[in-house]
């Protein structure tokens, strides 16, 4: 298992595929932290019809995207991507983004 400084609740901006530039929430990571759930983004999958399910078509399921291809947006810029650091604030390990050395706060 490989360890990952981004998590669940953080906005990250795609930085690579036919998603570029677009901006949204992490809503799932796996359990290997490789492949991450972007909220909007790479949702829409053609589906064949099966047994259980008679229609197929266009439908809306999330889709995973690399982790690799995805970078924390900077909290006080907006636009800029940036990368994650650490600092002890009162004895507790708080993320900072190295940019505008400004706190992270995930929501979950």
């Amino acid at each position: 298992m490989t360890k990952s400084k981004i998590l669940k609740g953080d906005v990250v901006k795609i930085i690579a595929g036919s998603h570029k530039g677009e901006v949204g929430p992490i809503t799932h990571i796996t359990k290997d932290k490789k492949w991450v759930s972007v909220q909007g983004i790479n949702v829409l999958k053609h589906v064949k019809p099966s047994q259980t399910d008679t229609e197929g078509g266009i439908k809306e399921i999330p889709a995973k995207i690399n982790i690799s291809n995805v970078a924390l947006q900077d909290p006080k810029t907006k636009d800029l991507t940036t990368k994650i650091g650490y600092e002890i604030v009162d004895g507790k390990k708080v993320r900072v983004a190295r940019k505008s050395q400004q706190h992270i706060k995930a929501v979950k």
